[in-house]
């Protein structure tokens, strides 16, 4: 009996190896040759244009990178905000010039990329790891760092454990003329509508706009009038606050709000890339581990699950922005200045 237990033992560890193997094996292999082959393309190629939305620091750290680990690469990139860079992009491809091959902005405006047909499909091996709502389901981008629009507070003025709980909480008296806002903030007005539906949505704003906020332009200006206590709290975002934090500023941010709305950030292949295969590459790397890891140095926030210390994403409401919103952003722009009176 002893015998017989021990060869079925035998057995099934033979099996479960089997059929590890079969699954592991040819996706590894298959990924091998993906990059065997890109490399081998890039050489020939000897070069790579990226556009993108990232200030001149943190792009510039992103290609050191890069061209530490492919330095048979030159790496040229232009950087200008989303709405330049598209402009730039539509500019230059009605001329029929397509300079860039990779392109990298903000959600809406890439929406306004692929409709006029300027990205072609590309699913990276590495975008199988990030959630299905933070890539394009018809593999025409995938969001490289993110946008938290959070409720940042100066911890001098509402301690710890103190603050409102969830976005209902701010319509309570207690708040009232208590929190500062950003005057364009429509995209957020748009993904909660998005998230909740219109006849809750507008109940919300129109309490919310009762509640007596401030307003400013610029989430970097709310969080330093939030740090230097002018306002209690503030719509910032998450990884200013942590900077901040670091930085030993007195202030924290709500982690329970549900939704918390994020920014994407695509990066994409050009419908007619010059240098192809070093455009997949630089895409493959930014989208990587050792890529994801430079967008965390510089503080901002990975899209890759696990990669932050700071934020585990995996605990907090996400809600993208979802690009199609694009479509109607002058509905949504004209409601939240009818409600907000701006």
């Amino acid at each position: 009996m002893e015998v017989e237990s021990a060869k079925k033992i035998l057995r099934v560890f033979l099996w479960t190896t089997v059929f590890f193997l079969i699954g592991v094996i040819p996706r590894s292999t298959a990924q091998d040759a993906h990059m065997t082959k890109l490399v081998e393309g890039a050489k020939k190629e000897g070069a790579v244009m990226w556009y993108t939305s990232m200030n001149i620091e943190d792009a510039k750290k992103m290609v050191d990178a890069f061209s530490k680990k492919y330095p048979f690469l030159r790496v040229d990139f232009f950087r200008a905000n989303s709405a330049k860079l598209l402009n730039r992009v539509l500019t230059e491809t009605r001329a029929g010039r397509y300079l860039f091959d990779v392109l990298a902005l903000s959600g809406f405006e890439t929406h306004q990329v692929v409709k006029s047909g300027l990205l072609q499909p590309y699913v990276s091996p590495e975008s199988k790891v990030y959630p299905e709502m933070f890539k394009d389901p018809n593999g025409f981008w995938t969001d490289y760092f993110d946008s938290y629009a959070i409720i940042g507070y100066n911890t001098r003025l509402i301690p710890i454990g103190q603050a409102p709980k969830d976005w209902e909480q701010l319509l309570e008296p207690k708040w009232k003329g208590k929190l500062i806002m950003d005057f364009e903030d429509v995209r957020w007005y748009a993904t909660i509508l998005d998230r909740w539906g219109r006849e809750r949505s507008q109940k919300f704003m129109k309490a919310l706009a009762r509640q007596e906020m401030s307003f400013r332009r610029g989430a970097n200006l709310i969080a330093q009038l939030v740090v230097a206590g002018e306002v209690p709290m503030g719509m910032v975002n998450a990884h200013t606050i942590e900077r901040m934090k670091v930085a030993g500023a007195p202030v924290e941010w709500i982690t329970t709000l549900d939704p918390i709305v994020v920014s994407l950030h695509p990066i994409g292949l050009s419908v007619k890339p010059l240098h192809p295969n070093a455009g997949k590459l630089l895409i493959d790397f930014v989208l990587s581990r050792e890529g994801q890891q430079v967008i965390v140095d510089v503080g901002r926030t990975s899209p890759r699950q696990g990669m932050d210390p700071r934020i585990d994403s995996r605990k907090l409401k996400l809600f993208p922005t979802r690009p199609a919103l694009a479509e109607s952003y002058q509905q949504h722009e004209q409601e939240y200045k009818e409600i907000f009176g701006r």
